[in-house]
């Protein structure tokens, strides 16, 4: 290997370790910012629309696939959008070419700034582009041709003004150096200025005559330090001129003013003034820009000739906050001077805040927790100052709040949390307001709708329900419907009802009742029976459709009303067969009435009750049929019969009385009860009525087997009686002849329970009834105690009659059977 090959590869081998240095100090840069969240990039302008400039899928460490799912996208801070994000790979591409001169005018610096939107995400990643120069300007000049004046006196070294050449390129692609060729009596000097620009000016190097020459040909080249370098060229025909001693001069050499941005077009600004102690043609002054930009010489014009610069076209600050020009004055015989003139622009509050919506929901659920982002805003104000101080605010009374981001961009979080059922949708109001007097504002609207969670459980519209259902209703009945409402939405809302489980009288609830699922209907299964089951008492549950489903439970009294189904049933008199082929079942009684009652005097009374209650379970009574109308009475409410009157001879001894129990129900249910009163003043009297003829109409064969039984029986036992005595009295008889006459004494024969009258024998009892009523028929009751019978007459014997073979019984025997009492005497059949 050659010396020169191993140099070489000395070279190569250097330069790829420079490289892979380059490449690590590149990954570290690019690592730092971002753990920053913030990328940098920096291309050449003047690229192709989509060139690429940055991969940010793997830069922000992501797939391109996962940077689509996240909905990323690429905002600009400017008003052109100048990149894009490509959607398959993640890269960053120009989105048109890109002017470096014409986006950041002289910056030293061109960087432009874009954010990368991740809209799921609700993040934000600030990247940074550096346009980089390169020399696609040649340097040149305002005029392509001067002409110079100089008169043929002037002193060898003088220096003369020459225009800027302007090269819109930056660093070495701007302007380096300039040239002067075309005669020897010129030489070219270049001085810097305090803004580090090149001023060319022509020097004389040799004394000037006119007669030798009146004119001189030079071309001034401007060249900038590009690779190729570009270059640009002036002509300059020099004047020679007779003598001009004074040169102008300008009052300032610096000419300040300061201006708003909204100064009307046309308005003066400022005015140069040079004065030149000169006459005539050499003392006449003009004024012309000598340095100038391309942007500054379409807003401003001077005046030649009274040096007045005055607006031709609006000022922007956010464009341009200051402009700076060059000023020549030069007299008639092409003398001149220079001075500066900047103008300074005030800004103005002409620039609204500008608000965007990057990213936003558009719904959100109503348990999400504090702190969930909902929107992402960028906001900017093209003022400075105080004027471009922006300040967000949202609506009040909203659940929301700000929440500052990366930069200029904020967020809107949710404050507290969410009630679906109290507010579904709102329209989140953004404001931003500057702080200009008067301020600028601008807004935003975020629709959001709240999106439903199961948190209500469904409820009742009332606290308990109850319901009154007749009784013997038909099969199927609507009962009385349960209401619920549930505030959340959808199927999270939907209610369905069901019966908790129960029973009724051992038998399951669910065989009484039923629920409609969707309506809340309750329906009765069967027919109810007051009687039986009064009170139904049940549990129905309300549940929504979500999941896991809530529910609540509301109380149901069914109350059953009773109805007039029951006619009365009559306890008193006992119910008995009715002879022959009648009418079925009827009622039958024999009661005892003295012929000397009073007015009044209690004869029976009837004890009826029915199984309804309330007032289908009042009872009436009334005399339906009498024998004698006038001679009874029946108490309305308490079934007593009592006298009317005073019996009279004609009142036919047997007495029959048909009573009607009606109850009070709508339509009355009736019963019937018979009673047979017998007029008579002893039990004598009373055998021997019950011994004749039936009275017309009644059954006869029946009572007069029962009177001819009893009337044997009563011989028998009367004949026994006899008997007996008849031998007491010989046993007697016989001992006190044994022993001594008058020694014993006959004993008295003790009380006996049978009387006898005219030979007829009869065993007789009273009856007491006691009865319990109430307003529940099924719980009255009736008592016939067994110490309630005493044998007893129910008068003396009348004064005509014999003398009862039995000793009379005590005074006090019968003192419990009043007339007031439920009792009387009756002689069972």
């Amino acid at each position: 290997m050659s010396a020169g090959e191993r140099r070489w590869g000395r070279r190569e081998r250097g330069r790829g370790r420079g490289r892979g240095r380059a490449l690590l100090w590149c990954a570290l840069v690019a690592a730092w910012e971002l753990a920053w969240g913030q990328l940098r990039y920096s291309v050449p302008e003047e690229m192709q629309k989509g060139s690429f400039v940055g991969d940010v899928a793997k830069d922000l460490g992501l797939e391109p696939a996962a940077l689509r799912a996240r909905g990323a996208r690429i905002v600009d801070k400017g008003r052109r959008q100048y990149f894009a994000l490509h959607d398959r790979t993640g890269h960053l591409v120009t989105a048109e070419r890109i002017d470096r001169e014409q986006v950041c005018e002289a910056a030293d610096e061109c960087v432009l700034r874009c954010e990368v939107i991740a809209a799921g995400e609700m993040k934000v990643y600030a990247i940074e582009v550096e346009i980089r120069d390169v020399n696609d300007n040649a340097p040149s000049f305002r005029e392509a041709e001067t002409e110079l004046k100089v008169s043929e006196t002037t002193a060898p070294g003088s220096r003369f003004p020459l225009a800027e050449a302007q090269d819109p390129d930056s660093g070495r692609n701007a302007l380096q150096r300039y040239e002067l060729s075309g005669d020897e009596h010129f030489g070219l000097a270049v001085q810097t200025g305090l803004d580090g620009g090149k001023q060319p000016e022509l020097v004389l190097a040799k004394a000037l005559d006119r007669e030798e020459g009146a004119f001189h040909e030079l071309v001034l080249r401007a060249m900038d330090g590009g690779e190729p370098a570009r270059t640009g060229t002036a002509r300059i025909r020099v004047v020679v001129l007779d003598a001009n001693d004074n040169a102008p001069v300008f009052s300032q050499a610096v000419y300040t003013v300061r201006v708003r941005e909204d100064v009307p077009v046309g308005s003066a600004l400022v005015t140069v003034r040079a004065t030149d102690a000169d006459d005539g043609l050499n003392g006449e002054v003009k004024y012309i820009f000598q340095k100038i930009s391309d942007v500054a010489a379409q807003m401003f014009q001077l005046d030649p000739e009274a040096g007045e610069i005055s607006l031709s076209h609006e000022l922007d600050y956010e464009e341009s906050s200051s402009h700076e020009l060059g000023v020549q004055a030069r007299d008639g015989g092409g003398l001149s001077d220079r001075a500066k003139v900047v103008i300074a622009v005030t800004d103005v509050n002409d620039n609204a805040p500008e608000l965007t919506v990057t990213s936003s929901r558009s719904a959100v659920s109503e348990d999400s927790a504090v702190g969930t982002v909902v929107a992402l805003l960028h906001v900017q104000d093209r003022d400075s100052g105080a004027n471009g101080e922006v300040r967000l605010s949202l609506g009040a009374g909203l659940p929301f709040r700000l929440r500052s981001s990366l930069g200029s961009y904020y967020s809107v979080v949710t404050a507290r949390e969410l009630d679906r059922e109290e507010v579904s949708e709102y329209n989140v109001t953004v404001r931003a307001t500057d702080g200009g007097s008067p301020a600028l504002w601008s807004s935003a609207v975020l629709p959001l709708r709240v999106l439903d969670v199961n948190d209500n459980a469904p409820v009742f519209g009332e606290a308990r329900y109850s319901a009154w259902l007749p009784e013997n209703n038909g099969k199927g009945a609507l009962v009385l419907r349960v209401r619920a409402a549930d505030a959340d939405w959808g199927q999270n809302g939907r209610v369905r009802y069901r019966l908790c489980e129960g029973q009724v009288r051992g038998a399951p609830l669910s065989s009484y009742v039923s629920v409609h699922a969707e309506t809340g209907a309750l329906y009765a299964l069967r027919s109810f029976d007051y009687e039986e089951v009064r009170e139904v008492g049940l549990w129905v549950r309300a549940e929504d459709g979500g999941a896991p489903a809530l529910s609540s439970n509301v109380s149901v009294r069914l109350f059953i009303v009773d109805e007039n189904d029951n006619a009365p049933q009559v306890l008193y008199p006992a119910a008995a067969a009715a002879a022959g082929a009648g009418a079925g079942a009827g009622w039958s009684g024999v009661e005892l009435a003295p012929r000397s009652a009073e007015p009044g005097t209690l004869v029976a009374k009837v004890v009826a009750v029915d199984a309804d209650s309330g007032q289908n379970a009042w009872l009436s009574y009334e005399l339906a049929k009498a024998t004698e109308p006038g001679l009874f009475r029946v108490g309305l409410h308490s079934g007593e019969v009592r006298t009317a009157r005073l019996p009279v001879a004609r009142d036919a001894p047997r007495q029959r009385l048909v009573v009607v129990v009606k109850d009070h129900g709508q339509p009355a249910l009736s019963a019937t009860a018979t009673l047979h009163v017998v007029l008579a003043e002893s039990v004598a009297e009373l055998l021997s009525e019950l011994s004749g003829a039936a009275a017309p109409g009644e059954p006869a064969g029946s009572l007069t087997r029962w009177l001819v039984l009893a009337v044997a029986a009563v011989a028998c036992l009367f004949l026994a009686f006899l008997l007996a005595l008849l031998a007491l009295r010989l046993c007697r008889w016989r001992r006190s002849r044994l022993l001594a006459a008058g020694s014993g004494a006959s004993r008295a024969a003790p009380a006996s329970p049978f009387v006898g009258i005219d030979g007829v024998r009869a065993f007789l009892h009273s009856y007491s009834h006691e009865l319990s009523l109430t307003a529940d028929s099924r719980k009255s009751q009736r008592r016939c105690p067994g110490a309630s019978g005493s044998n007893t007459l129910p008068a003396p014997p009348p004064p005509d009659k014999r003398a009862p073979l039995l000793p009379e019984e005590p005074a006090g025997a019968g003192a419990g059977s009043g007339s007031d009492s439920d009792s009387g005497d009756a002689l069972p059949l």
